[in-house]
């Protein structure tokens, strides 16, 4: 079973993003790193945009992860809002509903990197962005 313990530290980062109502393919490089900040962990990603418009533009992201009770893994915004939660294994599961939007997340957990897949649909939005964590 994946926990937060699994999640410490640095990732390498690779990012995809389908855009379907665009008609465009994105792509992110950079890190993640997941730091211990006494409540859990705080996920800190920056990289860089690859191709196409936003070439070399910099991207930054936080979000907080937490011990969610019950076995669950609770996401949280950077600023403490909540995000979503889920039940690590394997595969797991999550939403968050924005209004109109959905956002569906599919994680994969291996032994030594992962994946988050996300499919967001809403009356402006239609996208699939695949992120990939890696060691090292």
């Amino acid at each position: 079973m994946v926990d937060l313990g699994f999640l410490a530290g640095e990732w390498r980062l690779a990012r995809r993003v389908d855009d379907a109502r665009a008609g465009a393919v994105l792509r992110f490089e950079g890190t993640a790193r997941f730091l211990r900040d006494g409540a859990g962990l705080c996920c800190e990603e920056s990289g860089r945009w690859i191709g196409g418009a936003q070439d070399g533009m910099a991207g930054t992201r936080r979000s907080l992860w937490r011990d969610g009770g019950d076995g669950r893994i609770a996401v949280l915004f950077g600023d403490g809002r909540p995000f979503h939660d889920f039940e690590p294994g394997g595969e797991a599961d999550a939403v968050h509903l924005c209004g109109a939007d959905r956002y569906a997340v599919r994680y994969r957990f291996g032994e030594a990197d992962w994946e988050a897949v996300w499919r967001v649909t809403g009356p402006f939005k239609d996208y699939v962005m695949i992120s990939r964590y890696g060691r090292g």
